[in-house]
C-alpha cells in the first residue's frame, strides 16, 4: 500500500478495526493498512482519543502482548477534544528546549534510534488524559514521534542530578567536552 496521508491512514485503520472486531491485530498488519506511514501508531491513538474507539493494547489487558491491538466493540465512547492551544504548545516546546524528554532527540536532527527519520516533536501528557491528566503545561512535555509511538500511558522519570552527574562522569572526555560546548551554547555563557 502507498502512503495514504494522515486522514486516509486513519480512515483505513478505522475500517480495518471495524472489520476485525474482537480479533487481536498485530502492529505490522496495522502499519501496512495505514499505508506504511511512520506515524501509524499515532493514527491509532487518534482513533482512541479523538473518535472514542476503545482500541485495547497491552497497557489495557494483560493477555495482549506489546504490538497487539484489539477493538472489542464498534460503538465509540465519548472522545477527548484537542484543547491545547498553539501558545501552550510553543511554551512547552521552548521550555523543553525542543528536545524529546524521553530519549533526548532534538527536533529536526536525525533521530538517534532511527537515523532514517528526522526527529519530529509532539506534546505528550505526563499523566495521560485517560487517567485524569490535564492539558496544563505542567502536565505536558515534548516527546518525539519515535518515543510517542510506544508511550501510551507510560511515563519515564527524569534522572535526578546525582544520576545525571554519574552518567556524565562515565562518558569519555571527548563526549564531556561536547556536552560542555552544548551547555555553553544552550545557556549562552
Amino acid at each position: 500500500m502507498t502512503n495514504v496521508g494522515k486522514t486516509g491512514a486513519r480512515a483505513a485503520l478505522r475500517a480495518y478495526f471495524l472489520n476485525h472486531i474482537g480479533q487481536v491485530l498485530e502492529a505490522e498488519q496495522l502499519r501496512l493498512v495505514a499505508g506504511n506511514i511512520s506515524e501509524w501508531a499515532r493514527r491509532i491513538r487518534e482513533l482512541r482519543t479523538e473518535e472514542g474507539y476503545q482500541i485495547l493494547t497491552h497497557n489495557d489487558r494483560a493477555d495482549l502482548k506489546p504490538g497487539q491491538y484489539l477493538l472489542e466493540t464498534p460503538k465509540p465512547q465519548p472522545a477527548f477534544a484537542r484543547e491545547i492551544s498553539k501558545e501552550t504548545r510553543a511554551f512547552v516546546l521552548d521550555r523543553n528546549g525542543f528536545t524529546c524528554q524521553m530519549c533526548g532527540a532534538v527536533a529536526g536532527e536525525p533521530h538517534p534510534y532511527d537515523p532514517s527519520r528526522k526527529t519530529r516533536l509532539h506534546l505528550g501528557h505526563v499523566i495521560d488524559k485517560s487517567m485524569g491528566g490535564s492539558d496544563e503545561p505542567s502536565n505536558l512535555r515534548a516527546i518525539c514521534s519515535v518515543c510517542n509511538e510506544g508511550a501510551s500511558n507510560v511515563t519515564l522519570p527524569r534522572p535526578d542530578l546525582q544520576k545525571l552527574l554519574v552518567q556524565v562522569r562515565r562518558a569519555t572526555a571527548a563526549d564531556q567536552r561536547e556536552l560542555m560546548a552544548w551547555l555553553q551554547t544552550k545557556f549562552k555563557t
